[in-house]
């Protein structure tokens, strides 16, 4: 709707309104959120809604993508009524989701022919050690630049093509369409216009060639996927489409998975810049330039998001569960009445008492790629209490961060003196100390530290000129609290050493014979 101004003359003439913010939508693995920015990247809205989390058998997760979509329309609506934003006033609208996670529709309908899986689910695992078992490792890691792995978008897709009735036979008619969350909102946004995808996500699905940057007909045929289900594949800063649902046409221009838009959120541009987020799961990227580097210490290699159209890479290292750890402490086992309270908790007491948690709920992610892992508690004596539990759990999700660093230093042939960080966990302070003495390593916590949702901005900003370049964003950035190693040498090695017997229990659980077998 065009509103009016009077000129000097009395006339009534159009106004010309000022583009005030970007919205980006931050569709997470557990709730959906909208966040409007202004130009120096402060936060002016900001609206959350958990959704369900679906539980068929043990080791399965599902989401329902109506919910997906429903609360993240919701939260967007929302979040612009709580500032009378209009849609006049919103330069662009960037999206950035959770990797991996599978949604496959019906084309005509646009209704989904099952529930999504998600990327935490390990339904399709023997799936995977069959590909293994075929010889296809290799291929995998030299064309994909993952590892073979559950986690991953392929194995999802074909079992639904195999276990939804009739699925098949319509995706080899070209009536489906395959997509991660990201082309499932811009599908709706854009009422079915749309079918598309960017790099970043396109590199986590285990179909593309991420040097090539096609998808890849090889592993299509083996797990014997139609090419027409397939999104088509864009860079993540340009104009995907416009939208009309919320009062008037907004382009839709970026568009990255959750971790490479933390990354540009954080300002990682130049090659050798490090960012930890600690969300449901936990994941530290490295920007290796136009380098794709080869990992030999169980990282994956990826695409990172970039503004200039460029193609740019990442080193990964992904720890299945960081924050789901908290969340199971306050919904499944009714420790905690908010997760927040963990930190009071972990201050309670001086340790953890020598327990050790290993929350590997869905398997161990990197650097051991261990998929049959499970959930292993060890060291548990009568003295233990609550207080020591929860600490163990908070302390888990450094130890695994701290496993990925030094895989990523070994890889990369860098020192990480200095570690941003960013997610929901990362406003505990202690986990954040905790975190800086296991690693010996600065913490630098930004002011904003919904860097997931800034990156999307960030990205949709520069594809319509609302930010001139990187150099101005770089301005945006500010550290809201550093912290420094406070412990020796000497109780860093025991603590770590404690740690990795706890995580070879995790694996010996998966892998152990008994005795009496």
């Amino acid at each position: 709707m065009v509103s009016y101004m009077i000129d000097i003359y009395g006339k009534a003439v159009p106004r010309m309104t000022e583009k005030k913010y970007i919205i980006a939508m931050d569709q997470g693995t557990t709730s959906s959120r909208a966040v409007l920015f202004d130009k120096n990247g402060n936060i002016v809205s900001m609206v959350q809604k958990e959704f369900r989390q679906i539980f068929p058998k043990p080791g399965w997760v599902e989401h329902d993508p109506m919910e997906i979509w429903s609360t993240q329309m919701g939260v967007t609506m929302e979040a612009m009524q709580r500032i009378d934003a209009r849609a006049e006033e919103i330069a662009a609208i960037g999206i950035t989701n959770q990797r991996e996670t599978t949604v496959v529709w019906d084309a005509a309908t646009g209704r989904p022919v099952c529930n999504a899986i998600v990327w935490q689910c390990r339904r399709t695992s023997d799936m995977i050690e069959k590909m293994k078992a075929d010889g296809l490792s290799e291929y995998v890691r030299e064309t994909t630049g993952l590892l073979p792995d559950a986690y991953f978008s392929a194995s999802k897709l074909c079992w639904i093509l195999d276990n939804v009735k009739g699925a098949r036979e319509k995706a080899e008619e070209g009536r489906l369409r395959f997509g991660t969350v990201d082309s499932w909102l811009l599908w709706n946004l854009t009422d079915g216009a749309v079918h598309a995808t960017d790099m970043t996500n396109a590199s986590r699905t285990m179909l593309f060639d991420i040097r090539n940057l096609c998808w890849d007909k090889k592993l299509l045929s083996y797990f014997r996927i139609p090419e027409s289900m397939l999104p088509q594949v864009r860079p993540s800063s340009c104009v995907f489409g416009y939208t009309g649902k919320f009062g008037g046409d907004i382009p839709v221009c970026g568009v990255a998975g959750d971790q490479q838009a933390a990354l540009f959120g954080q300002c990682g541009f130049d090659p050798g810049d490090v960012k930890s987020t600690y969300g449901t799961g936990g994941f530290m990227l490295m920007n290796t330039g136009t380098d794709a580097v080869r990992s030999e210490k169980g990282l994956i290699t990826t695409i990172a998001a970039s503004s200039d159209g460029s193609v740019r890479y990442a080193l990964e290292g992904s720890v299945f569960v960081a924050g789901a750890a908290i969340q199971w402490l306050r919904d499944g086992l009714r420790m905690l009445r908010s997760s927040k309270q963990s930190e009071e908790y972990c201050r309670a007491v001086d340790d953890s008492d020598g327990v050790y948690v290993v929350p590997a709920f869905s398997g161990l992610g990197a650097p051991y790629w261990e998929q049959y892992a499970r959930g292993t508690i060890v060291g548990l004596t009568r003295g233990v209490t609550k207080e020591h539990f929860v600490r163990a759990t908070v302390e888990s999700l450094a130890y695994q961060t701290n496993d990925v660093i030094k895989a990523m230093k070994d890889d990369s042939d860098l020192s990480i003196g200095s570690l941003k960080v960013d997610g929901g966990a990362s406003a505990n302070d202690f986990l954040m100390q905790f975190q800086s003495d296991i690693s010996n390593v600065n913490i630098q916590r930004p002011s904003c530290v919904e860097t997931t949702a800034l990156g999307a901005a960030y990205l949709a900003g520069l594809a319509v000129g609302y930010w001139k370049d990187t150099d101005e964003i770089k301005r945006n950035w500010r550290c809201e609290r550093e912290f420094t190693p406070q412990i020796d040498e000497k109780q860093r090695k025991k603590l770590l050493g404690g740690w990795r017997r706890a995580v070879k229990c995790a694996a010996f659980w998966a892998n152990g014979e008994c005795d009496d077998e």
